[in-house]
């Protein structure tokens, strides 16, 4: 199985979602909290050398217009950190996660707290799932 991790970069925390690419569902992993860039970075790469990751999906901040501003390159800054260790890397489009994430809890029947990361990483887990949902159906022989 291919794993993918998908990733909600934060000032105070990382979002995590895992997702096995045959299965195409991704599911929410406990939130990185943010340390300093060098201990960020070892965590991820730790995380994705445990879980056999084949990728890495960042969530990008683009503008409501679709624009890239400072969060973006930020974001993108971060990715090519991780790709220098020969991470693969993909950015998915994150505008409005955290509030699909928000809803999807509150109809879950849980209040979302970014105290303890369960909202980055249900946003993390949206990021991913919306990532799977654009990729095309592997073709069987």
């Amino acid at each position: 199985m291919t794993t993918i991790i998908g990733l909600d970069h934060g000032t105070r925390r990382i979002g995590v979602a895992v997702a096995e690419a045959e299965t195409r569902m991704a599911f929410a992993r406990a939130a990185i909290l943010r340390r300093n860039l060098e201990d960020d970075l070892d965590a991820i790469r730790a995380m994705a050398v445990r879980e056999s990751a084949a990728l890495l999906v960042l969530g990008l901040p683009l503008n409501m217009d679709g624009s890239e501003g400072s969060q973006a390159r930020v974001v993108r800054s971060f990715g090519e950190r991780l790709a220098a260790f020969g991470m693969p890397i993909a950015y998915q489009d994150e505008r409005l996660s955290s509030w699909e994430a928000g809803e999807r809890l509150v109809e879950a029947g849980t209040r979302p707290s970014r105290h303890g990361g369960e909202l980055d990483s249900a946003a993390a887990r949206v990021i991913l799932q919306q990532y799977l949902d654009a990729q095309p159906p592997e073709e069987t022989e």
